[in-house]
């Protein structure tokens, strides 16, 4: 069939499955967004590149589906690289589609010329640079089959502006093969034998799961095998949500704020599961001093990941939809006496968590942060599909919101990209039309993209915003404070004194503020009864840190608590 480079990039989205788009258009994507215009295709029009990208991003960790922006040339593109990088680290299966110059002018500085396939080759899982229509369909059936198979990740697919209105005869390839790519999902199953057997020996095992889980879908498998063995469970940031919060066996958050019983319980355990997970440093500590007395035991579908941070005694490489439903049927039959041969081990970690819960200070007269994440997850009774900026208020959900849901937790965990909220939420509300989304984000962190609101109240996407605002950059300042002598050099935001509930109905969005504990769950409610998207300007104090924390370079038991 005969159609233009424009209309078969629409084509081939539609055989994708893609149902919408996030974009920018420009000069160079003229064509494209006239054939967007002419086919009626879904496109959510954002107020900057880099709100378009996050809110790709925001979609496909919401939906499970590859996510997709548009972007023209030049600073466009540029525009995106934040974004792609944010993809890149958390492993989010993303496709980027750019214009680039006529082909004529590539390489001659023109105008709105930038390299970006030479820009993002670092923090892309591959890119392409199209200059012949005929090879559209073809680079378009890869760049979707590597940003979703094997260990996701974000594709960059830069085509030549005169490439969109030349003709080619359209035909898609049923199938993509590629050399030196075949993304592995049975390993070898002598592997799962071999872990089996370390289970049914370790006296002190102790379950680590991380973001992989989420990506892979597996949380039915992991809880099987949790259930089953009767081990504990700890997870990184990324990990929150593949297991419910309230689960008997979990102990929380692990690493430089994780809770007091799941950092011991890593130091004290001799068997270490690590499932999909990348030992960062965040989660370590010190690394030469994490999990010490354990053998560490890895899944994971990325080779590369192998023995990069810490040394694994066994590999077990390959999906998690392989790999743990093969240990489970290996362990159901033993599952009785794994049960039984943990529970000393199971009466510790238990005391560790009775005798040092999380907590913080309760004061009648302020609005304390972590106050706040609790009465939502008591008004959402966890249902909600959760999205954060990065700081403070980034960790205080991870620790006091109860997860109910896989994929219900979006936050930006490898690179710490402020302004990533807002538009993620959005994003994951376009995907997710009929789910409470809340956004979480700090006075500091909204305003990096808070143009954005303008999007949520164009397409009435009923996000609730809540804003912390304790009128500082509180991770930044709460370092000062504690390894800095309290020199808290250009971290007050008190100059600007910016209105949220103003900005907010100055784009459009019902505006809230709440600045007496009293009326916490009047507003909350409020906000949440509201048809449409809504700002909540919550005050909170200014030097409120989060606790416990791991010191940079410390262990993992040196941490330093709260109360």
């Amino acid at each position: 069939m005969m159609m233009t480079g424009a209309e078969a990039i629409i084509e081939s989205l539609r055989k994708e499955n893609v149902d919408v788009v996030f974009g920018y258009p420009g000069g160079a994507v003229l064509t494209l967004y006239d054939a967007l215009y002419t086919t009626n295709f879904r496109h959510v029009l954002t107020k900057h590149e880099q709100g378009a990208v996050h809110a790709a991003d925001g979609y496909a960790r919401a939906t499970g589906k590859v996510g997709v922006v548009i972007a023209t040339s030049g600073p466009g593109a540029t525009n995106l690289v934040t974004g792609i990088a944010t993809a890149y680290m958390d492993s989010i299966p993303l496709v980027a589609i750019t214009g680039q110059v006529a082909v004529p002018l590539i390489g001659r500085d023109s105008f709105q010329e930038a390299d970006i396939r030479g820009i993002t080759t670092p923090i892309t899982k591959h890119n392409y640079l199209v200059k012949k229509v005929e090879d559209l369909p073809s680079v378009l059936k890869e760049a979707f089959y590597i940003a979703r198979t094997g260990r996701p990740g974000p594709v960059v697919v830069d085509i030549a502006k005169d490439v969109f209105a030349a003709a080619l005869d359209y035909q898609y390839p049923s199938e993509v093969k590629l050399r030196g790519y075949h993304p592995i999902f049975e390993g070898n199953i002598e592997t799962i034998n071999q872990v089996f057997e370390e289970l049914r020996s370790a006296q002190k095992p102790l379950i680590f799961i991380g973001g992989g889980v989420n990506l892979s879908n597996s949380s039915e498998a992991l809880r099987e095998l949790i259930d089953m063995t009767g081990f504990p469970v700890i997870s990184t940031l990324m990990g929150l949500g593949s297991l419910p919060s309230d689960h008997t066996q979990f102990l929380g958050m692990v690493g430089m704020h994780g809770t007091y019983a799941a950092n011991i319980a890593t130091t004290e355990c001799d068997l270490l599961l690590g499932i999909g997970v990348r030992f960062d440093d965040r989660v370590t500590g010190l690394l030469s001093d994490f999990a010490s007395k354990a053998k560490v035991v890895h899944f994971d579908i990325d080779p590369a990941e192998i023995n990069k941070n810490v040394l694994a005694h066994m590999r077990v490489i390959g999906d998690l939809n392989w790999s743990l439903p093969a240990l489970v049927e290996r362990v159901r039959e033993v599952s009785d006496q794994l049960k039984a041969q943990v529970h000393p081990w199971i009466e510790d970690v238990v005391s560790w968590q009775r005798e040092n819960p999380l907590t913080y200070e309760r004061d009648k007269e302020l609005v304390m942060p972590q106050a706040v994440i609790e009465k939502v997850s008591d008004l959402t009774q966890g249902e909600a599909v959760i999205v954060t900026d990065v700081g403070q208020h980034q960790m205080w959900v991870a620790q006091y919101y109860g997860f109910k849901h896989p994929l219900s937790f979006l936050t930006s965990g490898g690179l710490g990209t402020m302004g990533y909220g807002l538009p993620a939420a959005l994003g994951a509300q376009c995907g997710l039309p009929n789910r409470t989304v809340i956004l979480f984000a700090g006075d500091g962190g909204i305003m990096m993209n808070c143009q954005e609101m303008a999007t949520v109240a164009n397409y009435n996407f009923p996000v609730k915003i809540l804003i912390l605002n304790n009128q500082t950059l509180g991770m930044v300042a709460q370092w000062q404070r504690m390894f800095y002598g309290g020199r808290y050099s250009h971290t007050s935001l008190k100059g600007g004194n910016t209105d949220f509930v103003k900005l907010a109905e100055a784009m459009g969005v019902t505006g809230l503020r709440v600045s007496k504990p009293e009326d916490l769950a009047k507003v909350l409610e409020e906000a949440l009864a509201t048809p449409g998207p809504v700002v909540v300007d919550i005050r909170t104090p200014e030097t409120v840190d989060v606790l416990p924390m791991v010191p940079a370079g410390a262990r993992l038991d040196q941490m330093i608590m709260g109360g």
